[in-house]
């Protein structure tokens, strides 16, 4: 197949984006596998700030970096993302070169637990303002579940509602799969 798959894509536009000695989000560290992706692309020099609300994720991720020696570039917030503008040190704020979100739930927990569209647009307007220019922000969005599917169905009126003149909205996805496969947005600041 020659079209990219949903995460290898994902992979992709960070790798496009992302340079050694950047700045970037994890704000949803799930297992940690995005956040370790990070830490080896910003380089030694380069910051990762991720996010989770659970116990289970910032452990994982946690092990996953120790395993791989990178904690030093990463920095771990047991808090949700719509608290990053708070929690980013100021002399990061226009300074962030991109973030991904893994909206739903962490895979192998407590499916009780999950992103909000409200929680997640607010993190996503604190980041267009802490953003350099042509910095991406990527929505995973997983949406087999209940929630999943109010989130984005909010996410999408949300994101078909930015100014052009503020960021490029790209929605990527296929849309002859079964089953409610994920599928990307991602938003490019101007």
């Amino acid at each position: 197949m020659k079209l990219d798959r949903i995460l290898p894509y994902t992979k992709k536009l960070l790798q496009m984006t992302i340079a050694s000695g950047d700045v970037v989000v994890d704000a949803t560290l799930g297992n940690g596998h995005d956040t370790l992706f990070l830490a080896n692309l910003v380089g030694e020099n380069g910051t990762v700030y991720g996010f989770d609300v659970q116990e289970d994720a910032i452990r994982t991720s946690q092990e996953r970096l120790i395993q791989h020696g990178l904690t030093d570039r990463v920095t771990i917030f047991h808090r949700g993302h719509e608290q990053l503008s708070n929690l980013i040190p100021a002399e990061h704020h226009g300074k962030v070169k991109a973030a991904i979100f893994n909206l739903g739930y962490l895979p192998g927990s407590d499916k009780s637990v999950v992103t909000k569209p409200e929680t997640t647009i607010s993190a996503i307007e604190q980041l267009l303002e802490m953003m350099l220019p042509e910095g991406i922000i990527i929505l995973v969005i997983y949406h087999g579940h209940t929630e999943g599917a109010i989130e984005r169905d909010a996410l999408l009126t949300y994101c078909q509602e930015i100014d052009q003149k503020t960021a490029h909205v790209l929605m990527y996805r296929f849309i002859n799969q079964q089953n409610n496969p994920p599928f990307i947005v991602a938003i490019e600041k101007r």
